[in-house]
């Protein structure tokens, strides 16, 4: 993979975004768009909004939303749609007191947290998860002379945890042989912010080696060590100035700040972060929603070889029924140009992935299915 013309595609992705501030009326609308869902080639001549679509959620996201926010209303000068990078908790706040149409959220809804019951009283009808877009999450660091590195699961959560500190550490240096690791503090950062990326990754350490990282997943950080800097931009930004200092961010933030990143050995060999390692582990995942609710599952302890499990698969959080059928429309639009292969096919500039083509046709149905 060309790394530098995903860099160059990113930064360029981040420095042309479009406002985000959160504008428009309460109502928000769309026109209706083509009941299709016979491919993904054919949705992406669906027809266009004609009313602004307020959204809010995941910073993971945010790269791939600007991307098709910019495509779609290039193709309908109609549409007017916003999406504000708040993190994935604010986005799901923000749905259920109804103040967008969508929430973007890194993790689909949470029983434990009431949230399917408290989305489904603000729709009048069942809220549905629906993965759109999927955003790796890289293990980034900066340490001077490192460029090559490979991690374990249970030293990524020692690590994490604080227990181990310094970068010549000998578990570090068993698996790296031939690489010179130099005495350098280790330096954690984290998000500050109420984060899906947080919440997948600490259940990717809780499942992987729940020895080391003992507590359940969680939007915010219970790690005992380190430094919360905002959204993924910030942490991505504390690593970049800082030597020795590592961080778990969205692949497009590791590639903007450009960030060093470790290879993922699980039990068959070290495994890069790409669009196609990424992809496997999605296409493995087991759907846990029922009927159009596509919440996903995803294996984290996979040892199959090629597979990059640290993955989280970013939701658009949309209501199975909403009141408005303006706002239903409008929504069914967006969507479905984002869940087309016209868009899905440009996610690997921004640095994410494409939705493998079994989830990306039960997406296309249940975006139709919105009424």
């Amino acid at each position: 993979m060309n790394t530098k013309r995903i860099g160059a595609a990113a930064t360029l992705a981040l420095a042309g975004s479009l406002s985000l501030a959160a504008c428009g009326s309460a109502s928000n609308g769309g026109s209706t768009t083509s009941s299709s869902s016979t491919g993904a080639s054919d949705t992406a001549s669906s027809s266009c909004g004609t009313a602004p679509i307020k959204s809010s959620g995941s910073t993971a996201q945010q790269n791939a939303m600007d991307q098709a926010i910019a495509a779609y209303t290039a193709k309908c000068a109609s549409a007017k749609v916003t999406y504000n990078g708040v993190g994935s908790g604010q986005g799901i706040t923000d749905f259920i007191g109804k103040q967008t149409a969508f929430a973007g959220s890194d993790s689909a809804l949470s029983p434990d947290k009431g949230e399917p019951a408290k989305a489904q009283a603000a729709c009048g009808s069942p809220a549905w998860d629906l993965p759109m877009v999927v955003g790796p999450i890289a293990v980034a660091y900066n340490v001077k002379g490192v460029s090559k590195l490979t991690l374990t699961p249970d030293l990524i959560a020692k690590i994490f945890s604080g227990k181990i500190t310094k970068w010549d550490d000998p578990a570090i240096a068993a698996r790296n042989s031939g690489v010179s690791l130099p005495a350098t503090p280790i330096s954690v950062f984290f998000r500050s912010d109420s984060s899906g990326t947080t919440d997948n990754f600490t259940k990717y350490m809780n499942t992987v080696d729940p020895t080391d990282w003992p507590t359940k997943h969680n939007k915010s950080w219970d790690g005992k060590v380190g430094q919360g800097k905002p959204k993924s931009a910030g942490v991505g930004q504390a690593v970049q100035a800082t030597d020795g200092g590592i961080t778990y961010a969205e692949w497009s933030y590791a590639i903007v700040n450009k960030l060093n990143m470790a290879e993922l050995d699980s039990g068959a060999g070290p495994v890069a972060l790409t669009p196609e390692t990424a992809g496997k582990a999605i296409a493995a995942a087991t759907q846990t929603g029922t009927g159009n609710d596509l919440s996903l599952k995803l294996d984290y302890k996979t040892k199959a070889a090629g597979v990059y499990p640290i993955v989280l698969a970013t939701y658009e959080i949309v209501c199975s029924k909403y009141a408005d059928p303006t706002v239903a429309a409008n929504v069914k639009a967006f969507l479905t140009y984002m869940a087309s292969s016209e868009f899905q096919g440009t996610l690997a500039s921004v640095g994410s992935a494409p939705l493998p083509p079994a989830f990306q046709t039960k997406v296309q149905a249940a975006i139709q299915a919105i009424s």
